[in-house]
């Protein structure tokens, strides 16, 4: 008979001890499964690990900037990032990374890792961002209709060093502080902040079960967690917006109703334009593709909709100039639901991750690399993402306007900006701890400040470096080196 708060195994029991034997007889039988972790690795310490490589590497460490002598001009590394994108758009990348300090960094991701290539670095790898910037988090729906907040832009993901991702963050909330007229010490406890709330959070996620972990920090928790409270108003107008920023609500400003039924996109030059009949079909034609991709239980639903015409739409800031259309889907209702099939280009990153001694994978599909990049950094994903390939180019497949909403960092009152870097910082540590086992990093980062004070010293550092980038490019500008349309 079994005694209580005893488990049988065979005919010994848990509580004595040959039954403990037996368990770890019976386990030892049990062979190793591929895909999870041994049974010995997950009787070790990664968090004395992560202690460990301060000794290689001290968290004071990553305060340095030491620009490479053969560093690329700036003007010349954005002529060179224009590669390859179509001509006609380039002048509005352009104008737009001149706008200000702040938009110049977004479009020059990989500059910024050509620099980052040259700091200290662990050797801890995850699935990072590659372009985790101030701008890049925001709001949108998930298969309910609920708001979620997240990191939301892919383009240049990669399996990489977290320090980057959380380096070029902290720098753009000193640049988006700056653009908001905040004083130079309310700009470096941005970047500060923005590295403590993500080492603390790291260190949360480290103590937890690692089910927990997964799904930490609810929305409806991360303003508490981040003692982010005075971001409330203003994360509340944003959710207000998102809320009504949907494909209906594109397909009534952007598409017009043609005879017989249906509706078709109308010309809004130079940002929405209709596309050649052939163009259009290639598109379309690569939907089927795009179909193999998405989740088996989701065809049904993307069944019951119609292709009804393609346009083609210029989109953000650094994806300027490469290849993104929209494509009108309607159902028996006339109701529209809108995809954006958008150019999925190598990752900006790639050449300069095999510079800092990083692995970097062979990509069959630039497009696959994105959404499954995504999937691995964001707790809930857009339903309809998928790849597919249109004319030999990779694309990602996602939801247009799918109650999409963001917080412009450079527009917020100077006492919310460490705010927003404290929430920020929150969820990049969060993508980071999908990836990367969060007992190792935040072993490395511990528990005092001295990783916080050298993040936010490379981020004034950067942000200055930014700012004469900047300043180069809207000189070249000016003197007709480069070409740019301004205020598109």
């Amino acid at each position: 008979m079994t005694e209580v708060g005893s488990e049988a195994v065979g005919s010994e029991t848990v509580g004595s001890e040959a039954g403990a034997a037996a368990v770890a007889a019976r386990a030892a039988r049990i062979p190793p499964v591929r895909g999870f972790a041994s049974r010995t690795a997950q009787s070790g310490s990664p968090k004395e690990e992560g202690k460990a490589l301060r000794r290689r590497v001290p968290r004071a460490a990553h305060a340095e900037l030491a620009l490479d002598v053969d560093r690329p001009d700036a003007v010349t590394a954005v002529e060179e990032s224009n590669r390859g994108r179509l001509p006609e758009l380039t002048p509005i990348r352009v104008g737009r990374m001149a706008a200000t300090p702040f938009a110049f960094l977004r479009g020059a991701a990989g500059l910024m890792a050509y620099d980052l290539a040259r700091t200290p670095m662990t050797g801890i790898a995850a699935q990072i961002c590659g372009d985790a910037h101030a701008a890049n988090f925001g709001l949108y729906g998930d298969a309910r209709g609920e708001l979620v907040i997240d990191l939301n832009d892919f383009d240049e993901t990669a399996h990489g060093p977290w320090e980057w991702d959380l380096k070029r963050l902290a720098t753009s909330l000193v640049l988006a502080g700056r653009a908001a007229g905040a004083d130079e010490d309310s700009c470096r406890k941005a970047a500060h902040d923005t590295a403590g709330a993500y080492r603390r959070t790291m260190r949360l996620l480290a103590k937890l079960p690692v089910l927990e972990a997964w799904n930490a920090i609810a929305d409806e928790e991360l303003v508490s967690h981040a003692d982010a409270h005075d971001l409330l108003g203003t994360l509340e107008r944003v959710s207000e917006k998102a809320r009504a920023n949907t494909s209906g609500r594109f397909a009534a400003k952007s598409t017009e109703p043609v005879e017989g039924g249906g509706r078709r996109f109308v010309d809004a030059s130079p940002v929405l334009r209709r596309v050649p009949d052939a163009e259009a079909a290639a598109v379309a034609t690569a939907l089927e593709e795009y179909l193999t991709t998405v989740s088996e239980d989701r065809l049904p639903l993307l069944a019951r909709y119609a292709v009804h015409d393609v346009a083609f739409r210029v989109v953000g800031t650094g994806s300027v100039g490469t290849r993104s259309y929209v494509v009108l889907l309607l159902d028996h209702r006339g109701e529209p639901l809108v995809l954006q099939v958008k150019e999925a280009r190598p990752s900006a990153l790639v050449p300069h991750l095999s510079t800092a001694g990083h692995a970097v994978a062979d990509v069959a599909h630039e497009g696959r690399r994105v959404v499954l990049g995504q999937k691995r950094m964001q707790v809930v994903s857009d339903i309809l993402l998928g790849w597919t390939t249109v004319d030999g180019r990779h694309f990602q497949v996602r939801q247009f306007r799918n109650r999409k909403g963001s917080v412009d960092p450079g527009a917020l009152a100077a006492d919310q900006i460490d705010d927003y870097g404290r929430m920020t910082g929150a969820l990049l540590a969060r993508a980071h701890a999908h990836s990367a086992d969060p007992r190792l990093i935040a072993g490395y980062c511990g528990k005092n400040e001295e990783l916080d004070e050298a993040m936010a010293a490379f981020a004034v550092a950067y942000a200055d470096c930014t700012e004469k980038d900047h300043a180069k490019l809207v000189e070249a500008v000016r003197g007709g080196r480069i070409a740019a349309e301004m205020g598109v």
